[in-house]
């Protein structure tokens, strides 16, 4: 027997990846994670947004202002990737003396710099002159999003070498973030770099090859999303439990309270409460 599902598997990926944004928005929103990490949480909010958008509107707007409302938002996604990045790194390093953080930060862009140059081919400048408000903004968004995946694997690494170091241990909310990013970096990187070299030298020459590289490639990008989805449920899991240390810190203060508090409080209310039954036997 054969079961014939009325859904693609690009279908399914999309629900999932978009039931995944809400469940995770939720849990920032509900285990107060939002008001610690206020940029990433707009980040997730913009990610779903593109997601609905992208389903619910495709083929019912304009080719055209379909177009226009991608590359915003895409130019919108990496404007907040990088103040992601610039949030993790001032909660994970801002116990670090202020040179050795811009030294650190000087180094890591250069070196993101350097990959942007040499990775992809680039338009010559009088093209770029030439072109729309919008083709501009689609090159921003295409080198954008090459620049921050490479930012994210840089400042992962930093992260996880360095974090425990200066406050930001491995189960601190902080690390579990950036080593998520990290991880659908360079997922992205790995995959767009392998498709690159195969569309660079594939040469079909029959229809069927021709086919059997765009399924290829459909599969690559299939695992970049099966990644992702990971991703997301790592973030949902791990931001739904508490840091270590605010446990220690909640189940201090409660002890405190209860040590100092609790038996001044019984004796000031066994003392001061008209209606209780030493006072009347006294009256």
């Amino acid at each position: 027997m054969h079961f014939h599902l009325p859904f693609s598997m690009v279908d399914a990926l999309w629900t999932v990846t978009f039931a995944a944004h809400l469940v995770l928005l939720v849990v920032l929103l509900g285990r107060d994670r939002a008001r610690r990490f206020p940029v990433f949480t707009a980040s997730i909010v913009v990610v779903a947004f593109r997601l609905l958008t992208s389903k619910l509107l495709f083929g019912r707007l304009p080719q055209m202002t379909m177009l226009e409302l991608v590359i915003i938002t895409a130019v919108i996604s990496v404007v907040l990737g990088l103040l992601i990045l610039l949030e993790l790194a001032r909660k994970a390093f801002g116990r670090v003396p202020r040179a050795m953080w811009v030294t650190g930060a000087l180094i890591v862009m250069a070196i993101g710099a350097v990959v942007l140059k040499f990775w992809g081919a680039w338009p010559a400048w009088g093209q770029v002159k030439q072109g729309s408000t919008f083709q501009i903004l689609q090159l921003l968004a295409q080198k954008g999003n090459l620049l921050l995946d490479v930012e994210n694997v840089l400042v992962g690494l930093l992260i996880v070498v360095f974090g425990s170091r200066w406050g930001a241990g491995w189960r601190s909310h902080t690390q579990r973030i950036i080593v998520g990013l990290s991880t659908a970096s360079m997922a992205q990187l790995a995959i767009q770099g392998t498709w690159e070299a195969i569309a660079k030298h594939a040469a079909p020459k029959s229809m069927d090859e021709y086919n059997h590289v765009i399924a290829l490639r459909e599969r690559l990008f299939n695992a970049n999303s099966f990644i992702f989805v990971a991703v997301l449920v790592w973030w949902i899991v791990t931001l739904w439990m508490d840091e270590p240390g605010i446990m220690n810190a909640a189940t201090e203060e409660k002890a405190t309270l209860e040590s100092e508090g609790g038996p001044a409080a019984l004796e000031s209310g066994a003392t001061e409460d008209p209606e209780s039954p030493q006072a009347i036997e006294t009256e």
